[in-house]
């Protein structure tokens, strides 16, 4: 296999040909016998099956033509090079496609030949249109529902194309791909060069500071390509530079001292993040190829949100997130806002209720006195005529809710899209969890910094005066919904490598160890690191 693939390209399209010349000699056999043939390999009930008949087992690969000469051998092509993609090596079995093309000699040996490239074609067209991996399968907060083409979809579309440009439309073309594909090249070169070089001790380095370590220090950041040659023993301003623009890439506190944190993060082999930008391709390869002329965009690692119009983000702000542990990570799904409410009650999640009310209220009645429990009618209930203690997580027949207010719990705005997760994006009166570098607290929802701003921001589409409309509706006290006139694609991703808006590679912690599970995934499934040179 891999002294084949070594082989100059004119030597795999020659082989391409000379199983164009069987297909020839074959041409005076009945049409039928290839039917019967096509109709025998093909699994009963597929979509492939039922592609062959609809186009009367017409061949798409084994023909002479120059059209079926070029999509043979633009499919061996791409198959000898899924790597390129980060795709699983070795997956698609190339060599003993070429063997069975060159030895076929019979109708039934063509008909083989052409529902095997078709299932090759196939199985290479759904990695790379929806990726390699099943995110359901990895972790329970991976819930996005990744588009896929039927077999029939697949076909058809490569062979109405123009010539095999199917092809090339089959990876995502999406601005953020194509720069991780860059990024991945350079990455796998560093790699097989041996790296970014010595690590440097983990220690507290600050502006001034002199010694070996600060030289090693100087010297990492002048491989990585942060800081200009010099010979400079000192930390001097040039270095306090470096070491700032570092931490601006990798989401860290830009306080110019280079910290425990800061080391670690500087000290991460090429290799792993080379890992990243793997993970990366194969979740873009996951998201929606329509994410929306404008659309809100949440990256989890990032602690972000940002709306992104026309592919440029028009306004960003910072956000928390899910608590690190099972039931409070955020999931991963895309959806549609639909309206806001401004003045919200919250209501509170059964799960809370049960789990963190419950016992407080059964130890003392008036326990959590801001919020309000409500019967099944909405009725406000007396604390002081219930017994708690008969109640259990199964049995407690009692809403809660929290009124409007400056202390509610979402704040004075929430942004609804709503979905079966409980998922939103809301305001907090907890504003001091935004000036913290790791920002994992929520219970699932977004919360926002800038929740206002970014109510502006939506309503700018459909309101003159956006911020006084919004405040005039503030100023009544009472929860009001607004529909948005134009509803917005919500993306919720979570990305530890991906490509700033100046074309800048950035790099984030995976704080609920998601990637490490992708990519554990991907290496089982093929995927594998170029060789690292000495």
């Amino acid at each position: 296999m891999r002294a084949f693939l070594r082989l100059p390209t004119r030597l795999i399209f020659a082989a391409c040909v000379s199983a164009a010349a069987s297909v020839a000699n074959a041409q005076s056999v009945p049409d039928t016998a290839f039917q019967m043939a096509v109709a025998e390999f093909a699994p009963s009930g597929s979509g492939l099956a039922d592609f062959y008949r609809g186009n009367d087992f017409a061949p798409i690969w084994v023909g002479e033509s120059p059209e079926h000469q070029a999509r043979r051998a633009r499919l061996i092509r791409a198959l000898s090079s899924t790597d390129l993609h980060g795709l699983p090596q070795g997956d698609y079995d190339v060599s003993s496609l070429m063997s069975q093309m060159q030895d076929a000699r019979s109708l039934r040996d063509l008909g083989a030949v052409e529902i095997a490239l078709s299932r090759a074609f196939l199985r290479y067209a759904d990695d790379l249109y929806s990726g390699a991996l099943r995110p359901a399968q990895i972790d329970d907060g991976l819930v996005r529902k990744v588009s896929r083409r039927s077999a029939a979809e697949h076909l058809q579309a490569l062979t109405t194309a123009d010539g095999d440009a199917y092809f090339d439309e089959l990876a995502p073309q999406s601005v953020q791909y194509r720069a991780l594909m860059k990024q991945k090249l350079a990455l796998e070169t560093l790699v097989h060069q041996g790296g970014w070089g010595a690590s440097v001790p983990v220690d507290k380095l600050e502006l001034g500071d002199t010694g070996p370590n600060v030289i090693k220090l100087r010297n990492r950041l002048i491989t990585m390509g942060y800081l200009k040659p010099t010979a400079s023993p000192v930390f001097d301003d040039a270095l306090l530079a470096a070491v700032k623009d570092f931490q601006q890439a990798h989401g860290l506190a830009a306080d110019g001292v280079a910290g425990q944190g800061t080391i670690t993060e500087l000290n991460r082999t090429a290799s792993e993040r080379l890992k990243a930008v793997y993970v990366a391709l194969e979740r873009e390869r996951w998201l929606p190829r329509e994410r929306g002329e404008r659309h809100i965009l949440v990256n989890q690692a990032d602690f972000s949100a940002k709306i992104v119009d026309e592919g440029r983000v028009t306004f960003e702000t910072r956000a928390v997130i899910g608590k690190n542990v099972h039931d409070r990570r955020s999931p991963e799904f895309s959806d549609e806002m639909e309206h806001m409410v401004i003045n919200p009650s919250w209501y509170v999640p059964r799960s809370i209720i049960t789990k963190e009310y419950l016992p407080k209220l059964q130890s003392n009645p008036n326990a959590v006195g801001h919020i309000q429990i409500t019967d099944r009618s909405g009725r406000v209930v007396n604390r002081g005529a219930v017994d708690f203690t008969q109640f259990n997580t199964r049995n407690f027949p009692f809403a809660m809710r929290q009124p409007p207010s400056k202390s509610n719990a979402l704040g004075l705005v929430k942004f609804m899209f709503p979905n079966k997760y409980n998922i939103y994006l809301h305001d907090t009166p907890q504003k001091s969890l935004f000036a913290r570098e790791v920002r994992a607290f929520s219970h699932g929802c977004i919360r926002l910094a800038q929740p206002f701003e970014f109510a502006y921001a939506l309503l700018a589409k459909q309101e003159e005066d956006p911020k006084a409309f919004f405040h005039r509706i503030l100023a009544t006290g009472k929860e009001t919904t607004v529909q948005l006139d134009q509803h917005v694609p919500v993306h919720l991703i979570y990305r530890t490598a991906y490509i700033g808006p100046k074309g800048e590679v950035q790099y984030r912690r995976d704080v609920y160890d998601r990637d490490r599970k992708i990519w554990e995934a991907l290496q089982k499934a093929g995927v594998a690191l170029p060789d690292v040179q000495g």
